[in-house]
């Protein structure tokens, strides 16, 4: 399929599909027997890349996690543990970064009461 096509199907902008495939994240392949175009065809596996690409970005992980977890599934030497260690990570910052909003929301509570508390006879 086109590029066209690749983004209709996945939902994602050429725009994004190309710069995903400049980060080396998907890749088309051109057909070496027309020398008319530069086209690139895409094939299912691409949309499943760019499935699990948008799927890993919307939980929170970022292109540069996305690239290693990418060449972790699909590379030569698949290793389950570091896989595992990536997604562990991930929590633990998400887990971290709960822990920061709990704070501010804890302040800005703090500023309400404030205001309420303060007496403007």
């Amino acid at each position: 399929m086109l590029i066209n096509d690749l983004s209709k199907r996945t939902g994602t902008t050429v725009h994004t599909i190309r710069y995903y495939e400049n980060l080396g994240l998907i890749r088309g392949m051109v057909d070496q027997t027309i020398k008319t175009n530069n086209y690139k065809n895409y094939d299912d596996h691409t949309v499943e890349r760019l499935e699990i690409i948008l799927e890993a970005k919307e939980v929170g992980f970022t292109l540069a996690e996305i690239k290693k977890l990418l060449e972790s599934w699909y590379g030569e030497h698949s290793d389950r543990n570091e896989q595992k260690q990536m997604f562990t990570s991930k929590i633990e910052e998400i887990e971290l970064k709960i822990q920061q909003l709990k704070q501010v929301k804890t302040r800005l509570q703090k500023v309400i009461q404030d205001f309420d508390n303060s007496c403007d006879c």
